[in-house]
């Protein structure tokens, strides 16, 4: 099997930033609506497969509401927490980047919210599959292209009119189908991705990015200025974005895209495709229509 080669992965999010920011977060009260939301939906996902799941790790995912969440299931044994930051026992102290399990040595691997912020999605796709057992489950969520968008619109067009030019300021989020070709590279069986989007409301963008820093989600690029904003340009961006982005009652949206990624380690008892040529029925004969040969013109 072909692996996803690491050794020159771009790197586009300060780690140790995003460490500092979470520790402020839990240190302002941490805004957790969102975690919540997507560790119930999880816990759900999960309880739908008829499996159970001795040894689970949760992959980076900030604060507790996941671990709690699984907690409640039957099929789910002991669950472990990876990360640099908890110290919720059982834990281990690693990151996302760098696993430090051997082959074949987990049941279960989750993660909420987190693997967005990796540099090298590819190489922890590769490390997470070699990790499970065969016919072990991956079930992720993380933050999609669409998230923040209209933060995105406001701030670059703001910087235009008053700097004369936008920087970076929200994270480059991974594309569906980005992800969907990820998940096979890694080597995962029967991947599935499916998306939520979820339309948060304030009564103004200041609202949206306070509860920003209490999820400690706040901007960590490389590439960010390191310049203090200016307030014209905060005020600017303010303006634009309750102008383009208000309902009838005022209040201003911010949408969050939840991609959802599963697959399974692979194993000789899943489902497998039809080998060419062994298919009992013609395409043409399923779908109703008339099968045309390669030489034929269409028309003809």
């Amino acid at each position: 099997m072909a692996e996803v080669s690491t050794a020159h992965s771009p790197v586009i999010f300060d780690r140790a930033l995003i460490r500092r920011r979470r520790l402020r977060a839990a240190a302002l009260g941490s805004a957790t609506f969102l975690l919540d939301r997507v560790a119930d939906d999880l816990a759900e996902r999960l309880s739908a497969v008829l499996r159970r799941f001795e040894l689970a790790v949760d992959l980076g995912t900030p604060g507790e509401a996941v671990r709690v969440a699984l907690s409640r299931l039957d099929s789910i044994g002991t669950i472990v927490a990876v990360d640099a930051l908890t110290r919720t026992r059982p834990f281990v102290v690693a990151d996302e980047e760098a696993l430090p399990f051997g082959d074949a040595a987990l049941d279960l691997a989750v993660s909420a919210l987190a693997l967005h912020h990796v540099n090298d999605l590819p190489g922890a796709l590769v490390q997470i599959r070699r990790a499970l057992k065969p016919d072990g489950l991956f079930v992720a969520a993380l933050f999609g292209g669409e998230t923040l968008t209209e933060l995105r619109q406001s701030f670059a067009a703001a910087e235009s009119d008053i700097e004369g030019g936008a920087s970076p300021r929200v994270a480059p989020f991974a594309d569906l189908r980005e992800l969907g070709a990820l998940l096979q590279r890694a080597g995962f069986a029967l991947p599935v991705i499916d998306v939520e989007r979820v339309c948060v409301r304030y009564d103004s963008v200041f609202g949206l990015m306070h509860d920003l820093r209490r999820m400690g989600a706040t901007n960590a690029l490389n590439a960010r200025r390191r310049t203090p904003l200016r307030r014209a340009t905060l005020l600017r961006m303010a303006e634009i974005y309750a102008r383009e982005f208000a309902d009838d009652d005022g209040r201003v949206r911010a949408t969050f895209e939840i991609v959802w990624l599963s697959g399974w380690a692979p194993h000789p008892s899943q489902q497998q495709p039809l080998k060419p040529g062994t298919a009992k029925t013609r395409l043409a004969d399923a779908l109703g229509s008339r099968e045309i040969s390669a030489g034929d013109k269409a028309g003809g």
